[in-house]
Order: structure tokens, then sequence, then C-alpha cells
């Protein structure tokens, strides 16, 4: 997809959900099909809607912004998980069009093309591994169990830090997911926190869905 001026928008398409995130890494193409399954069902909801109904966000078409790397998060600590993630700015890899998610499965990327750490408006991203079958549980592997009220916190490069609260968990089939509505640049400022969850396919070697959790700044 192209912006106004005929630039290619580095907007992550479908696939970077459908194999990205919560995938094995490996070799120069940058992405294969995740070879781990936890125990059970990953990601089943139990909460699975806000404790309120979130704001409309509007969406706009048009170029990405710069990447804006200097505002970028660099930790994210999630009390209820005993988390804490080194946060890298990634992008979209150009051979996949998937989100570029480190390889490491104890850190987290930030999509650095969408809103940073002092974002006033928009969905800060941040997409982490469930598993992999060389390193085991990543840093996302429980984010499925997180519960509306739990607390996140994100600290910038310059020392500073945010709270937010959890107000939803979603789970959604790969090919259903609202992407448009999660990498959105307007509209309140949240947190989105994406991994894989639900059944996880012995062929494909892939798991079905994505687990979404939203938080907003704690007030």
């Amino acid at each position: 997809m192209s912006g106004p001026d005929g630039a290619p928008r580095p907007v992550p398409g479908r696939a970077l959900l459908l194999l990205a995130v919560g995938t094995v890494l490996t070799g120069s193409a940058g992405v294969a099909a995740c070879q781990a399954e936890p125990a059970g069902d990953f990601g089943r909801p139990t909460v699975t809607a806000p404790t309120s109904a979130p704001p409309s966000v509007p969406i706009q078409d048009g170029t990405a912004p710069a990447p804006a790397d200097a505002d970028g998060p660099t930790a994210l600590t999630v009390p209820a998980l005993k988390l804490k993630a080194t946060v890298n700015a990634v992008g979209v890899d150009p051979e996949t069009g998937d989100f570029a998610v480190p390889p490491s499965v104890d850190q987290v990327g930030w999509y650095r093309f969408g809103p940073g750490f002092s974002a006033t408006a928009g969905s800060i991203v941040v997409a982490g591994h469930v598993d992999s079958a060389a390193d085991g549980q990543g840093a996302f592997f429980r984010l499925g169990s997180l519960e509306a009220g739990d607390e996140i916190t994100l600290a910038g490069p310059d020392g500073q830090s945010r709270a937010f609260r959890v107000t939803a968990r979603e789970r959604y089939r790969k090919t259903a997911i609202p992407l448009r509505k999660y990498f959105a640049r307007e509209g309140p400022v949240r947190l989105t926190l994406i991994t894989c969850g639900g059944p996880f396919d012995t062929r494909t070697r892939h798991y079905r869905d994505n687990v979404v959790v939203t938080a907003v700044p704690r007030t």
C-alpha cells in the first residue's frame, strides 16, 4: 500500500500476525513457523471485553510518520507476570511484510512507526514471542492470563516511566484481527500488547489465534 506521495507505507499487513508474532525466527529470511507447543490452549480468554466500552478510534489513511526511535520505550514491566523485558525498536520485515519481532524470546518489540513512549494519542504497540522450540517460554508466554486492573509499566529512554492498567484482553483468529484498530495513530493513548495464542496446529507449527491486551494510562 502506498501513501499520497506514492511512497510505500511501512504499515504491517495481516501477515504480521499470521507469522511473526510468537514465531521462531531463523535464517536470513527472518521468519519460520512456530515450533513449540505449551500445555493446553494458551491464551484462553476469561476477560474478553473492556470494563467499559472503548472510545471510537478515528483512522486516517496516509503515509506513516518517520520512525522516532529516540522516543522508543526501553523496558516493559508486568508485576502480575513477574516480567521485566527489554524493549527493542522494530519495524516491518521488508521481505515478508511481517512485524519484525526480536529473535530473542525474552525480549519484545515496539513498533517504531507508531506512537512512542511519550505519545499523547494512539496505540503504543509492543509484540513478543509466546515461546520457541529452541528457547522455551517467551516473554509473553503468560500474556493471556492478565486481568482487568493489572498494572504494566513502560520505561522510557530518559529513565522516566509510564504506568498503565489493563482494561481488556481479547483473542482473535489471526485472519480476523482488526489491525487498524490496534495500530491506530489517533484516538486516546493506550498500550497494546500482542502475542500468539489459542490452539496449536501441529501440522503448520503455528498458533491459530492472537492474544491482544489493551491498557490505558493509570490515573
